[in-house]
């Protein structure tokens, strides 16, 4: 398994004037999340620090197989069918620190420093 660097921004079906929690379809995007992490496949995620109060932009960690494996599960979310979030970039991700506190199995290389 590999791990993904994530960011998801508003995109063309934002509704504009409101924040995050005010969207349509907030519930049905936090319940598809939540199985996202349920799964394993999203580690950690969540606004950047102050976003969420207008046109949000996201940071996710997620751990697959290959890219196109998040590609694909993220697509299926509400939001990204109905433009609200769009992918706004994708990196791989190594892992030096901490990796001892993350769940399942992963790819991570030792690094002392």
């Amino acid at each position: 398994m590999s791990m993904f660097a994530v960011t998801r921004e508003a995109g063309p079906g934002w509704a504009e004037g409101k924040g995050a929690v005010e969207q349509p379809g907030t519930a049905e995007h936090a319940a598809f999340m939540s199985t996202l992490a349920d799964e394993g496949l999203i580690l950690l995620g969540g606004p950047l620090a102050g976003s969420e109060h207008g046109r949000v932009r996201v940071l996710l960690i997620a751990q697959a197989a290959s890219e196109n494996d998040v590609l694909r599960r993220l697509a299926e979310d509400p939001w990204a069918v109905q433009q609200r979030l769009v992918i706004a970039g994708i990196e791989p991700w190594n892992v030096f620190l901490g990796a001892d506190r993350l769940p399942g199995p992963r790819t991570t290389h030792d690094a002392h420093g």
